[in-house]
């Protein structure tokens, strides 16, 4: 039998002791506290010993059947796809505001007019340079990431995810009429008056973002009913396969990932011909119109949602739980302190009920479900480095277009080939790639899939640095290509961009899209906004970081610029697999733990559990 259902079940007096005021009696197959472990004495291969409590069905997958057995996905829910939708719905509107932010900011207002719009020349508006748009263009990543963490506790602890999208909607909207009136004919003739209108909508924007980003994933996901790995037979071919929630996970989290393009590409490009030929004022009011749509198609499918209610903060719990860990293995030799370090002492279980602190009122799963959190957010730890190359795209690269030829297409424009590829791309990975890899007895990992991400990301980069070599070398200003003065651009075609647009989007899809399936799937229940919002925050930190490098961002440095964060991501790859490929064999056990019933306040009655789909994609 496998880990997932090995005969560890407890008796039912350890399970009642797993508690603290020990209201659960057994562990029926149906409704499991999670109050059982395995002893420091029996560990596996982890660091520590972890909950191996799993309910146990007759179509639990062995280890025979875990290692021959291909692995499909459950199917999608219905209400997910709404939810996919309302995501589409805020990414036009988010991206389709923020592609025009470098023009906005960076070009001057074209002679006699009081829109902005370039016609057959370049829009611009504020006329502050391309160091002042790649600054407020960070700020504005790094603020629309900040803001996550708060927006996850508001909705952990008070108001549910449901209720927060609902208020980032509001904000949101009212950022995009600050961002309108910043662009209005009367306003946009006044650089100080424009610029001040622009920064508040973009503060405001980034509070609506946040606050949105941080729970539409996690509620998106939890409307998956798989809950465990089983084995069932394909009707059509007579083939056993394993039903795995994490292949289902993965799947949703790319056709979300497919909306999140879908919104931007369009948004992007009609954004971009609005600011060209009318003005930034229509660029920043119709993404607005569309958003609209989010809280409408929210409220009629309510009663359809799995909606987790909101708990009290769990960050309280958690800091007293290290702390007690803590106690006695302080030390200034790390390795030493991460060798006695035992999570062991935190168990209920291992307490006796007169000497347990009042804030112990989880289970012994809760401590195996902090655990693999914090695996997660070890992980993520790497993730500002990747975004410092994703980060290139909305600034550097914009601006490098427009010092090559453009034929009559928008600068702003050709970034839009990243969400080509990435729309291009899912659906195929999705249904050739991903699932030929499996029929191969190949697990591309999590782990392996943003190891992946990183070198594509190099790749990117260094196709960004060798068109920035040339366009110095050819252009009638030299190494000053990005001048207002400048006779005109270098003598090579825009579409040479393809190349790190494209790369990028693959990064994307292996790392980012990745990340948010791994936040997800490791965070504690009581806890999915507050991990995704500390994956998102890796973001801010990374716009943090290019803060320090806009000091590049200008000429004749560019070439330096895309040099660095080359070199930076290809190290960061190599790294990344370093400290994390052993993740991989302990993947499919750190997915099975047995689940806590812990929800912020004590143990909650986990007698009702979730469904399973039955139904296996035959594509998968």
């Amino acid at each position: 039998m496998s880990v997932l259902g090995a005969s560890t079940l407890e008796t039912a007096e350890l399970a009642k002791s797993g508690v603290a005021d020990a209201p659960l009696q057994g562990t029926s197959l149906e409704a499991k506290a999670g109050g059982g472990h395995i002893s420091s004495a029996a560990r596996t291969s982890f660091s520590n010993s972890f909950s191996m409590k799993q309910d146990v069905y007759d179509d639990t997958p062995t280890d025979e059947e875990l290692k021959t057995l291909r692995r499909v996905s459950g199917k999608i829910p219905w209400t997910a796809w709404t939810i996919a939708f309302v995501e589409l719905c805020e990414r036009f509107s988010y991206y389709g505001t923020t592609v025009v932010f470098v023009n906005f900011i960076q070009w001057p207002l074209p002679e006699g007019s009081n829109t902005g719009a370039g016609h057959e020349g370049q829009s611009g508006a504020l006329g502050r340079g391309q160091r002042m748009s790649t600054g407020l263009t960070l700020f504005n990543q790094f603020w629309a990431y900040v803001m996550p963490l708060f927006g996850a506790y508001v909705a952990d602890a008070h108001l549910g995810r449901f209720k927060t999208i609902h208020i980032a909607i509001c904000v949101s909207i009212i950022a995009h009429v600050i961002l309108t009136a910043s662009a209005a004919p009367s306003v946009i003739v006044k650089p100080n008056s424009a610029i001040a209108a622009f920064i508040i909508g973009l503060i405001s924007l980034g509070v609506g973002t946040g606050f949105f980003k941080a729970n539409i994933s996690p509620l998106l996901a939890e409307q998956n009913v798989d809950t465990r790995m089983h084995v069932m037979k394909i009707e059509k071919t007579g083939e056993r396969v394993i039903v795995d929630p994490a292949v289902t996970n993965t799947r949703i989290f790319l056709y979300f990932y497919f909306c999140i393009n879908c919104g931007s590409l369009v948004g992007q490009i009609a954004m971009v011909y609005a600011e060209k030929y009318v003005g930034f004022w229509l660029a920043y009011l119709l993404p607005t119109i569309l958003f609209l749509c989010a809280p409408v198609v929210l409220a009629v499918c309510k009663k359809h949602y799995r909606l987790t209610p909101p708990t009290e903060s769990v960050l309280s719990t958690f800091l007293h739980m290290f702390l007690y860990v803590a106690k006695g293995n302080w030390s200034l030799n790390f390795v030493k302190m991460k060798r006695n370090w035992n999570w062991d002492v935190a168990r209920p279980s291992n307490v006796s009920p007169e000497s347990r602190p009042k804030w112990m009122k989880y289970d012994d799963a809760w401590v195996d479900e902090v655990r693999r959190g914090l695996m997660a957010c070890k992980v993520f730890l790497f993730l500002p480095i990747f975004f410092l190359a994703y980060n290139q795209m909305t600034g550097n690269l914009t601006s490098q277009a427009a010092t090559m030829e453009l034929h009559g297409v928008p600068n702003d424009l050709i970034q839009n080939l990243n969400p080509i590829s990435i729309v291009i791309m899912i659906p195929i990975l999705d249904a050739f790639i991903y699932p030929g890899l499996r029929k191969m007895g190949f697990l591309f990992t999590p782990i392996k899939r943003m190891t992946t991400g990183f070198f594509f990301a190099t790749a990117a980069m260094v196709a960004a640095c060798v068109t920035q070599h040339y366009i110095y070398k050819m252009s009638p200003c030299g190494n000053q290509a990005t001048s207002p003065d400048c006779e005109g651009p270098a003598p090579i075609n825009v579409w040479v961009q393809v190349l790190p647009y494209v790369f990028i989007g693959l990064a994307e899809i292996f790392t980012n899209v990745t990340s948010y399936e791994y936040a997800f799937s490791k965070a504690p229940v009581s806890a999915r906004s507050l991990v995704m919002a500390i994956n998102l925050f890796m973001s801010a930190i990374s716009s943090a970081i290019g803060q320090g490098l806009t000091a590049l961002s200008t000429d004749p440095l560019l070439v330096w610029n895309y040099g660095v964060v080359a070199v930076l991501a290809f190290l960061g790859g190599v790294f990344f697999w370093i400290c994390f490929h052993t993740l991989d064999k302990d993947e499919d056990s750190w997915n099975s733990i047995a689940k806590s019933a812990y929800r912020g306040k004590s143990v909650s009655n986990p007698s009702a559990r979730e469904p399973v789909v039955e139904i296996a994609n035959e594509k998968a």
